[in-house]
């Protein structure tokens, strides 16, 4: 049963983050565009980095203070990751966003134009996966 709470814990999280950073500070918690800016140098940068230590400090915080496993390293090198991160980089510009911070908006605004497209982008990822693992062979 913990195994099922825990995510959900975290998503209502996420949208009361996402509520309060744009209620607050009037930004939207896009982690691809807060990034970009931290690493831009964009004038009001100070937010943004505490925003990025956040991420990557509350997984470590998570694991360390309830004893969770973490989980396993990928089986692939080093440079597939690098390619796939500059792939999902170049994504999200291209985009304009995550797909999951289209949904956490759409949730956050009430925008049912975000929530269509994180449905169709969520519902192309699974068919895709779906596709790759089952009816292509050697993949």
């Amino acid at each position: 049963m913990v195994a099922y709470i825990t995510p959900l814990i975290g998503g209502v999280l996420i949208g009361i983050s996402a509520f309060f950073l744009l209620f607050f500070l009037g930004r939207i918690a896009s982690v691809g565009g807060i990034v970009w800016g931290a690493v831009s140098a964009q004038p009001d940068n100070a937010w943004r980095w505490l925003f990025v230590v956040g991420l990557v400090l509350g997984p470590l915080l998570y694991h360390t203070l309830l004893d969770t496993p973490y989980p396993h390293a990928s089986p692939l090198q080093w440079w597939h990751a690098a390619i796939g991160g500059l792939l999902v980089g170049f994504g999200v510009r291209l985009g304009s966003g995550f797909t999951s911070s289209q949904g956490v908006l759409g949730v956050v605004w009430f925008s049912a134009r975000y929530l269509v497209a994180a449905v169709i982008f969520m519902s192309t990822g699974i068919a895709t996966l779906y596709i790759v693992r089952h009816l292509v062979p050697g993949l």
